[in-house]
């Protein structure tokens, strides 16, 4: 069975996802939903798409500056792996090492966030919707590494 790209695609709200200009603009992340669809089982997850870091400039760099009080450093954003990412759930990543269980896989993502602390609170507040640390299909066993299931058992 050979699986075309779309297939192993995120979707937001039936549309395919290839690119970050498929995106809203100034997007820094999403929340992710991957569901097998077989099982029922799901993750609910968040993902940056991109990555802001700050480099500092080289001597030569510093050297050219004629307002030495200027800051000596740029931030680099850069696109980060997002396409093909699968998750950091073991169980999800083994979901993707055959064409047979990708095919059962559906990627969906539930919403977009522009900021770090937005990803980190969406993915929260769909994690408790979901009820992931309840519910026998979820495959979350712990929210923001602080609950985790096996304690409410």
């Amino acid at each position: 069975m050979i699986l075309n790209n779309l297939t192993m695609s995120w979707r937001y709200k039936g549309d395919y996802i290839t690119e970050l200009g498929d995106m809203p603009e100034n997007v820094f992340g999403f929340i992710y939903k991957i569901t097998n669809t077989e099982t029922g089982e799901y993750y609910i997850g968040k993902k940056q798409v991109v990555s802001v870091r700050k480099r500092n400039f080289g001597k030569k760099e510093i050297a050219a500056l004629e307002d030495k009080r200027v800051k000596k450093y740029e931030m680099v954003t850069k696109e980060s792996d997002w396409k093909d990412y699968r998750s950091s759930n073991d169980k999800v990543k083994s979901w993707f090492e055959t064409e047979e269980g990708r095919s059962k896989c559906d990627l969906e993502i539930l919403r977009f966030c522009s900021n770090k602390k937005s990803l980190t609170y969406y993915e929260l507040q769909e994690q408790f919707a979901h009820d992931v640390l309840g519910d026998e299909l979820s495959l979350n066993d712990n929210l923001l590494g602080k609950f985790f299931r096996k304690d409410l058992e």
